[in-house]
């Protein structure tokens, strides 16, 4: 990639325009999210993860999506007290957006545009999260994730402090996994 995630625009969870270069030196966890999801309770492992590395300069970035199974039907508003209410989340929370699809974000475009492979859990609860992903996408008529796609919702992109992609984590991977806090360390410590 040659340009950074800097020059794309976003929208607040209060519906402000945003330039993402204002985290330009900051290391960033970009996450798509939803409140309705077998992942939602991640919500409070990504606000210890944010306070316990905000200071040594660790951002996170989430996106409200309901591209998976419809599992994020509120609007921006409800989405913003859900998160404070039920997880006291502190991190950056951003409006509604569409992850995959003809009318996908140009911050998706760009991050799935990556090509870097997501870190994933193997054996049959693997297989199994995958197979039944394909049915409810399926059955739900939801758009299918080509094959470098987010396949669901709290999936990771972890960003270094000069807005490049460096890793990638799907949904089954927690925030607090060794496998990311490692690559996490590394890269605050640059």
């Amino acid at each position: 990639m040659e340009q950074s995630l800097y020059n794309i625009n976003v929208k607040t969870i209060l519906g402000e325009e945003q330039a993402l270069s204002r985290y330009d030196g900051k290391v960033l966890l970009i996450v798509n999210v939803a409140s309705q999801c077998g992942f939602t309770g991640q919500y409070a492992a990504l606000q210890k993860l944010y306070e316990r590395y905000q200071d040594q300069g660790f951002c996170i970035l989430a996106f409200p999506s309901n591209d998976f199974g419809g599992q994020e039907p509120g609007e921006d508003g409800e989405i913003n007290k859900f998160c404070i209410r039920k997880f006291g989340v502190s991190f950056h929370l951003f409006s509604k957006i569409r992850v995959l699809g003809p009318k996908q974000s140009p911050l998706y475009q760009y991050l799935q545009g990556s090509d870097l492979i997501a870190v994933e859990k193997k054996g049959i609860t693997a297989f199994l999260m995958k197979f039944i992903l394909g049915l409810i996408l399926k059955f739900r008529s939801d758009v299918p994730p080509k094959p470098n796609d987010v396949r669901w919702n709290f999936h990771k992109f972890l960003i270094d402090r000069k807005g490049f992609p460096v890793a990638r984590y799907s949904s089954e991977i927690e925030p607090d996994s060794p496998l990311l806090i490692k690559r996490l360390e590394e890269e605050l410590g640059k």
